[in-house]
């Protein structure tokens, strides 16, 4: 199948302002697009293109004063199936994990181990088998008892916060995910990327989406603790130790946000 996506975001620039974009594909996706995925500007910018330490597409550029948008399209294929379910993977002993899956156990901005650690070992330690079907108990779990409203969230809000007070949107489920499973040693980073409405209900406006994956049986492998299921087309952006990581544009000053509008439409089967 074929799925287009794309955004058009317009920005208010009180001065000329140095921005950190993460809005391209993930270097994995790039074979066979149809077209180019390139970051385009009003007006027009130069934008030095770089990889950074978690191997995730970004771009530099100095927005003028201003309005200025950003923007982009391009239509991906993709192989019509669901995310891959693989239960019998399995986890891995802290001492066999490869080195570079070992930041992924820490704590981080979003994510406090140690806070929620001895919880996650009352939840899920005694009651769940090691390997896929932990990670999918505690998907369950944090499915259950968040509940998803834009009102109830903010930016400096944890997964300590999440745990608490039981509300949030999409990245502060897998947040909380993600620190669950790192409390019980297996690696987990957070995803950022599209996710089309192929195969469920049409959910309102589109939004750019987050979710997560652990690192089970020798590969990364996509869990989704707010949409819990399968999903068709995902479209992976950028990962990191959490939301601080693949945030989607950082400005170094004033940023008024004046449009956001994410597209990711299934275009041909």
């Amino acid at each position: 199948m074929l799925i287009r996506v794309g955004y058009d975001i317009v920005f208010e620039m009180a001065a000329p302002t140095p921005m950190i974009v993460l809005l391209n594909l993930h270097p994995s996706l790039l074979g066979g697009l149809e077209s180019p995925d390139r970051i385009l500007t009003e007006p027009a910018v130069p934008i030095e293109e770089y990889n950074d330490g978690f191997g995730n597409r970004c771009g530099r550029l100095v927005a003028p004063t201003g309005t200025f948008r950003i923007f982009s399209g391009t239509d991906v294929p993709d192989d019509g199936l669901p995310d891959p379910v693989d239960r019998g993977a399995f986890q891995h002993a802290v001492e066999s994990l490869p080195a570079e899956t070992l930041q992924f156990l820490l704590s981080s901005r979003y994510c406090e181990v140690d806070r929620l650690s001895d919880t996650a070992w009352k939840l899920f330690g005694a009651s769940t088998a090691q390997g896929w079907d932990r990670v999918q108990v505690i998907c369950d779990w944090v499915n259950s008892h968040v509940r998803f409203d834009y009102q109830l969230t903010h930016p400096s809000k944890t997964a300590f916060d999440v745990f608490n007070e039981g509300t949030g949107v999409c990245r502060d489920f897998q947040h909380l995910a993600i620190t669950f499973c790192r409390a019980l040693n297996i690696p987990a980073r957070y995803a950022t990327g599209y996710i089309p409405d192929i195969g469920v209900p049409v959910n309102g406006d589109m939004d750019f989406a987050a979710w997560f994956q652990v690192y089970l049986g020798g590969e990364w492998h996509t869990f989704d603790a707010r949409n819990n299921q399968p999903r068709i087309g995902r479209l992976l952006m950028g990962t990191g130790r959490d939301a601080v990581d693949v945030a989607l544009t950082t400005s170094f000053g004033s940023a008024l946000l004046k449009k956001f509008v994410v597209i990711s439409d299934l275009v041909s089967e």
